[in-house]
This record gives structure tokens, sequence and C-alpha cells, in this order.
């Protein structure tokens, strides 16, 4: 279980719904992403996502880049 406030570092891919976007994790699972830019060129792609765990699976993304 990953604690309020905790740095994530993640990789996985890219992906976008009606909610807006998520990362569907390396490890399983699925971050749901909360995004200051919207990363379009990078939606059904490989990435690595840093940013602060909000919690209910939220993170509050401070960068999206490829991986």
């Amino acid at each position: 279980m990953t604690a309020i406030g905790a740095h994530i570092d993640e990789t996985g891919r890219l992906q976008r719904d009606a909610a807006g976007f998520y990362l569907s994790r390396d490890h399983g699972g699925i971050f749901r992403l909360v995004l200051l830019r919207v990363p379009v060129d990078h939606v059904e792609k490989r990435v690595r996502v840093q940013g602060v765990y909000a919690g209910d699976d939220v993170v509050e993304a401070e960068g999206v880049a490829a991986a």
C-alpha cells in the first residue's frame, strides 16, 4: 500500500478514457493521473510518470516522459 504524499516513479502505458488519463502500470494496476499538461503525444505509449500519491490510486503527476 502506498502512503499519501509518497513520491511516485512508475513506468507503464499511458491510457485515456472519458474521465481523463491513467497509467496502466508495468507491475500491475492503474494510477489515475492529475495532470497540468495534456500529454497527447504519449497516449498509448510506454511512459515514466513521476509525482505524488494523493490516495485512492490517484497520482498528481509532476512529469510524464517517454520511457
